[in-house]
């Protein structure tokens, strides 16, 4: 894959392939039922769902998956949309005045497309400088787990994390690029098993060409999912 090729082409999509915004919608009451109530009321829906497809529930296959998704749901994939599952980013002093740049790569990705409820599947690299403090590099796995774990878009979910690293570090120098295969594309529509989808958010000192390209150089995508 040429990455910086793939970025060019990226930035010259235009402002109406990019999500108008880093937060996740969602209703002002989407937190009023406990995740047992959510967990009910969702079982419910997906046996309605698989009633109408002409599925026959009381096989002893098939009896038990409307609970099994509903749990799913509410507390695996989608478990990044509670704030209260939002993890602890312990941060640190930079004792070793350490000021070049610090890169995580290949983080494991999984998440789930918000127009048809398919995986994505792929790879999350993060870099950022530090300034004066510096975050377990565990917590940025936790980090990047966290937004994937809720219907999204790929553009979002790079902001967002670059987002909440800066808030945490108390830097704009933060950057993530995201490699992932759609199984909306993959599995259904065009079904083109090859393809994947790049996305990037540079900020503050990511901005500038070298270190941009130092970065690009760091991580060399050469992974296949």
């Amino acid at each position: 894959m040429d990455l910086e090729k793939t970025l060019k082409t990226i930035d010259a999509m235009g402002d109406d392939h990019i999500s108008g915004s880093s937060e996740t919608p969602l209703r002002p009451d989407a937190f009023e039922l406990s995740d047992i109530e959510k967990i009910a009321s969702i079982k419910n829906d997906v046996q309605h769902i698989m009633e109408t497809l002409g599925l026959d529930l009381n096989d002893d296959s098939l009896k038990g998956t409307p609970n099994r998704v509903a749990k799913m749901f509410v507390q695996e994939i989608f478990g990044g949309l509670h704030p209260n599952r939002k993890p602890k980013a312990s941060t640190f002093s930079n004792k070793y005045k350490y000021n070049e740049m610090l890169v995580e790569k290949n983080i494991t990705l999984y998440s789930t497309c918000e127009h048809h409820l398919l995986p994505i599947v792929g790879k999350a690299h993060i870099a950022y400088i530090s300034n004066g403090t510096v975050v377990g590099l565990s917590k940025m796995n936790r980090i990047v787990d966290y937004y994937a774990k809720r219907p999204q878009v790929q553009e979002r979910l790079t902001m967002q994390i670059v987002k909440e690293l800066q808030q945490v570090l108390n830097t704009d120098d933060v950057a993530c690029i995201i490699d992932a295969k759609h199984l909306c594309v993959n599995s259904r529509g065009i079904r083109d098993i090859d393809s994947s989808t790049v996305t990037a958010e540079f900020g503050g000192a990511f901005k500038n060409p070298e270190t941009k390209r130092e970065f690009l150089d760091y991580i060399k995508l050469e992974t296949e999912f």
